[in-house]
């Protein structure tokens, strides 16, 4: 039985990279452009361009979420986006009460750590980190190949 879950770890390990990426950049889609009933506590509306830290952890969000959807720059994103995470919890949550679920500030927890494990393991399967990686010592094994040929 371990065996066989050992061999579709990447492949778990992509899926929820996708479901947490895609969670992340719906947030912050929600708050730049209202959609999906907006920025929370606008009423649908958006968070004004350039409002700290409101607006640039919604642009965050977009971004690094996006990124951890298609799995490109999986671990510089996931940093960035744990790191939001975590000033969102201590800095805005935090003052409420000690516990997320006193302060309200589940959500960041859950993606600060969610992140914060996409930085250690990387993107999994159906990344294009990995496609890209491929690639690259596809064409380095190809011209090290033609050197030998050559030589």
């Amino acid at each position: 039985m371990s065996e066989r879950l050992d061999t579709a770890q990447p492949y778990a390990l992509g899926l929820f990279r996708m479901v947490v990426g895609l969670l992340f950049a719906v947030h912050g889609a929600a708050s730049l452009f209202g959609v999906l009933g907006g920025a929370m506590g606008t009423d649908g509306g958006t968070i004004d361009a350039g409002t700290w830290p409101g607006w640039y952890a919604a642009v965050i969000q977009l971004v690094c979420g996006g990124l951890a959807l298609l799995g490109l720059g999986t671990r510089g994103a996931a940093l960035l986006a744990s790191g939001s995470m975590a000033y969102a919890y201590f800095d805005i949550h935090q003052k409420a009460a000690l516990w997320p679920i006193q302060n309200g500030g589940e959500l960041a927890a859950l993606f600060s750590w969610s992140f914060l494990l996409l930085v250690f393991t990387g993107s999994g399967a159906f990344g294009l980190d990995r496609l890209l990686a491929r690639r690259a010592s596809g064409t380095e094994k190809r011209t090290t190949e033609r050197a030998t040929v050559a030589a």
